[in-house]
């Protein structure tokens, strides 16, 4: 009795000893881009997994570390809310959102609540712009991913007539206007032939596509998701627009072979993620995204990796500030250098990634076929 007693107290001890690290995630779950919230949420299990099997000790108590998913559903109402439950749950630091346009309105909700922030994977410039110090991103911004794609199209893709469509969220309005000023830079006198808007969540295209018809580009470039961007390149075929198609990381995914069927021609569309490895680090990616199939019986659509090295860096910086509490583990987050699956990451005096690189796709037989990694 004596025994099983003094072996009860040394395990209440240890019990006492643990601590919970809630990790907060926001990513669309539901709605049109669900597959993409899902990829991120499998991602952030995958670390948590990880990060739990290590056994981590922050300032002297063992770590439990807890995923609080929250469903944005890509709408920035919906955003602030989740953002203002998870600052209201305390939570340790927050890896989100998707979209830009729903991560900068919660941006300012962990800002006033002290809590760091890493989004994986939006690109608008603004999200860092706001001077918060506790907002920081894992990819490049649009400025890059844009301005890139414009020069591409003028420089590679021989356009000379060019038709640009956007969604009009913060993210796609972005990342058209800087794919603008990039094919300007490459040629000033490159004929922007239209400029038409659609919405988020709209299917059908038929009016502004007979419109863009009329004025016989040579590439259309579309700012906005898969998720219309699949629907926009069917529309496009049965009108007979011949245009190549171009767009940003929001229509990069492995889900664009379905979403756009039999439209989808080989060398027909040209995308970008921002994000991407050089050869040399080529290994660790492709080593994460076979254990992620692994795990999910899935494949990665694009950033459960950047999803996966955002929580590892934020619990590194806790290890390093032997602390899981956001005012002190939050300066040695801003100063990280981490080398991920996704490459080398640390961040400019903003909390943008430094030299972010950005990946150039193709799609053929309907499945993606990367051109090149450039910066």
């Amino acid at each position: 009795m004596v025994a099983g007693a003094v072996a009860a107290m040394a395990s209440h001890a240890v019990l006492a000893q643990e601590q919970v690290v809630k990790i907060g995630l926001v990513a669309p779950v539901t709605g049109p881009i669900a597959h993409w919230g899902k990829d991120n949420v499998n991602g952030a299990r995958m670390a948590i997994d990880e990060l739990n099997a290590k056994g981590i000790v922050l300032g002297g108590k063992k770590a439990k570390f807890e995923l609080l998913a929250e469903d944005d559903a890509s709408d920035p109402k919906q955003a602030t809310a989740a953002a203002q439950k998870l600052a209201d749950a305390k939570v340790n630091g927050v890896i989100g959102h998707v979209t830009s346009g729903t991560t900068i309105p919660a941006s300012r909700i962990y800002a006033d609540a002290g809590i760091p922030q890493i989004s994986p994977s939006a690109t608008n410039p603004k999200y860092t712009q706001q001077g918060f110090k506790t907002a920081f991103r894992v990819v490049a911004n649009d400025s890059q991913l844009g301005g890139t794609l414009g020069r591409y199209a003028v420089q590679i893709a021989q356009a000379k007539s060019i038709a640009v469509i956007d969604d009009r969220t913060a993210y796609g309005q972005g990342v058209a206007d800087e794919f603008i000023k990039g094919a300007k830079s490459k040629n000033p006198n490159i004929n922007i032939v239209a400029r038409q808007y659609t919405h988020d969540k709209a299917t059908d295209f038929n009016a502004i596509l007979t419109a863009i018809k009329a004025k016989n580009p040579d590439l259309v470039f579309f700012g906005g998701m898969d998720a219309v961007g699949g629907p926009m390149l069917r529309q496009m075929k049965a009108l007979g627009i011949n245009a190549k198609f171009m767009g940003g990381d929001g229509v990069c995914s492995e889900s664009l072979g379905a979403l756009a069927g039999d439209a989808l021609t080989d060398n027909s569309v040209v995308c970008a993620e921002a994000g991407g490895v050089e050869d040399s680090q080529k290994k660790g990616l492709d080593e994460f995204k076979a254990a992620y199939k692994k795990k999910f019986d899935m494949e990665v659509q694009i950033y459960a990796p950047y999803v996966y090295d955002a929580v590892m860096l934020m619990v590194n910086a806790m290890q390093k500030a032997n602390s899981p509490e956001p005012q002190k583990y939050l300066p040695e987050l801003a100063k990280m250098q981490y080398k991920g699956v996704t490459g080398n990451i640390a961040f400019d005096s903003r909390g943008d990634v430094k030299d972010g690189t950005l990946t150039l796709y193709t799609y053929k037989g309907g499945k993606r076929s990367m051109i090149a990694v450039t910066h």
